[in-house]
């Protein structure tokens, strides 16, 4: 008299949120690496704002990188840690592309660039737009992130609170209830 679920439907639930989570880092992999590509056709040698933002990117990259790497091992110690970096790359990606869009003159005089003006700002502005895919792509990892670890948790925990967990899922029965403090006894 319990409820019954579907262990093959749980497991590929879990398996395409794996590829979407995967997927996910892979364009974050992409278009972090454009972004710092883009910033060095702007100018060869960055200025300090040009380090800080190629930085930024490469901190997206490892960000990137350690989530995949850590939802193929199937290991949650670098959990914590990717869950931090992400949140603060995706608010300061977030912050940077706002910087794009609206102090665009500013920002490429910060640079520094070689380039033309107009040539600079267009360049800037793509920056700006992976900039934005950044920000949203960083905040759909986080979620999957998450339901990656509610679902290690939940279903492969073999330890007490996995049964736990399992077993509160179930509706209590009368003969689990023969064991309970004197007010609940059947």
């Amino acid at each position: 008299m319990g409820i019954s679920m579907n262990n093959n439907n749980q497991a590929t639930s879990h398996y395409h949120t794996h590829k979407i989570f995967l997927f996910c880092n892979y364009i974050l992999l992409g278009a972090a690496s454009s972004c710092i590509f883009l910033t060095l056709s702007l100018r060869l040698f960055p200025s300090i704002c040009g380090f800080f933002l190629i930085l930024l990117h490469i901190f997206t990259i490892a960000g990137a990188i350690s989530g995949c790497a850590a939802a193929s091992s199937g290991t949650g110690k670098w959990y914590a840690a990717h869950m931090v970096a992400t949140v603060l790359t995706a608010i300061f990606q977030g912050s940077v592309s706002v910087l794009i869009f609206t102090r665009t003159g500013d920002f490429l005089g910060n640079l520094k660039s070689y380039v033309r003006e107009e040539d600079g700002a267009v360049i800037l502005k793509l920056s700006g737009g992976l900039c934005v895919l950044i920000f949203c792509l960083e905040w759909v990892v986080l979620t999957l992130a998450f339901f990656l670890k509610y679902y290690a948790y939940v279903e492969f925990d073999g330890g007490a609170h996995g049964n736990s967990m399992k077993r509160s899922a179930k509706v209590v029965q009368e003969e689990d209830m023969k064991d309970w403090p004197w007010p609940f006894q059947v």
